[in-house]
């Protein structure tokens, strides 16, 4: 699984939307709006006129956090003030955390006036969930962690015997009963909509009810499939400080468009050691496998394409990475993987006919950058697979070594990089 984080306007929505099925009393109406570069500010109005009477605020929904400390925060604010907030601020670069970055992104939503801040975060771990809480909220929680109430569920039990309520501090008074089942809800809330991670720091009582300030939220993207439903609409943004090549917004574009699953990040665009791994598992462990053989600063890239593209997909693909990697010569020469573990589902044959066409289209290209190549797979049809590979090298005039799953998936790594076997 990958924990991917979204933005503080999706988490709030989600849980505007979804906790009241577990908690009836919980009635945060989700008043947001999310500003970016295109949008039309007088018709955002139109689509949420509580925006021109109620006090707003407004901050930065770009995956960073210390909003405050940084001075990014509007509090209190009517709408012509969030609107020159926001004019200003759009576009304008800052440094947050030693990366700078360009503010795009804003969330505009109804202030809350309030003196009490609590905070209540879930993670996950191998065995369960953890949940903490505390009621020394807001920017400081962190100075305060000795204060915090640590609650663990375990994986099989769930929260069946879990006494959240005996452990709550004793300064909740009359409020405790409503901690207590607003953690079980969001506990629940959060197992059944895909997340990884969910923290709100803070919360408050407004008018005796519970209102989310501030949230940060990861969601696990392995559940995407089944949560196609909870998540219409959702996006995930890019780091903050790091802006999307044409080249890996061409693979998402194709990525958003097909059931398989094809992602491409640049790490270096003049590095050495170029992957293309089958597999979102695989290609962790193959990018685990070049840094630990010392060799982390020449890999030019991550990703995979897995879920049984078909070959013109393939073909763009590797078009794509033969691309990249050609640009740049290094006078030692260059490596291509071709790798992946034993695939369930995902025609080899097929797979493998589009990176055949785009090596073949790359040829002169790939013997000027003194490319060599290094393919280990296995899966249904993959002896199609390597012969096409196999044959493609007699006539490439490209180095090209294959090899099969009976060699360990990882072994071309150190094939290729050290020219020794493990």
């Amino acid at each position: 699984m990958a924990q991917r984080g979204i933005r503080e306007f999706d988490a709030k929505r989600l849980l505007a939307r979804f906790l009241p099925e577990y908690l009836n009393e919980f009635s945060y109406k989700g008043d947001l709006a999310l500003v970016g570069p295109e949008t039309d500010l007088e018709e955002m109005t139109s689509n949420h006129p509580w925006l021109k009477t109620a006090r707003l605020a407004v901050k930065p929904d770009q995956l960073f956090g210390k909003r405050g400390k940084h001075g990014l925060v509007l509090l209190d604010a009517n709408w012509d003030q969030a609107k020159k907030y926001l004019e200003e601020n759009m576009g304008a670069e800052v440094a947050v955390g030693g990366i700078t970055g360009r503010l795009s992104h804003f969330l505009v939503e109804s202030f809350i006036p309030h003196e009490e801040e609590l905070y209540v975060a879930i993670s996950s771990e191998g065995d369960g969930d953890n949940i903490y809480f505390s009621m020394q909220g807001g920017v400081n929680v962190e100075d305060n962690w000795d204060k915090i109430v640590h609650f663990h569920i375990d994986v099989l039990a769930g929260m069946d015997g879990v006494d959240i309520r005996s452990r709550l501090p004793e300064g909740l008074g009359e409020k405790s009963t409503a901690i207590e089942n607003f953690v079980k809800a969001l506990w629940r809330f959060y197992a059944e909509t895909g997340f990884s991670y969910l923290e709100i720091n803070p919360f408050t009582f407004h008018n005796g009810i519970i209102v989310p300030l501030d949230m940060v939220a990861k969601l696990d993207d392995a559940e995407e499939y089944w949560q196609r439903k909870r998540w219409a609409g959702l996006t995930f943004p890019e780091p903050f400080g790091r802006s999307l090549s044409k080249e890996e917004l061409f693979i998402k574009d194709i990525d958003s468009k097909t059931g398989a699953s094809l992602k491409l990040t640049i790490l270096n665009p003049e590095g050495r050691i170029w992957t293309m791994v089958a597999g979102g598992g695989a290609s962790v462990i193959y990018a685990d496998t070049i840094c630990d053989l010392g060799f982390a600063r020449e890999m030019a890239n991550y990703g995979e394409y897995s879920g049984d593209p078909n070959t013109e997909e393939t073909y763009y693909y590797t078009k794509t990475i033969l691309d990249l990697m050609t640009r740049h010569k290094d006078p030692r020469g260059k490596v291509l993987l071709i790798g992946g573990a034993i695939a369930n589902f995902t025609d080899v044959a097929k797979t493998f006919k589009g990176v055949v066409m785009a090596l073949e289209e790359y040829q002169h290209k790939l013997q000027e950058a003194g490319v060599k190549i290094y393919v280990r797979r296995g899966g249904p049809h993959y002896e199609q697979g390597l012969k096409l590979m196999r044959d493609l090298g007699k006539k490439l005039g490209v180095p090209i070594e294959v090899y099969g799953p009976e060699t360990h998936m990882t072994r071309i790594v150190p094939l290729a990089l050290e020219g020794a076997s493990q």
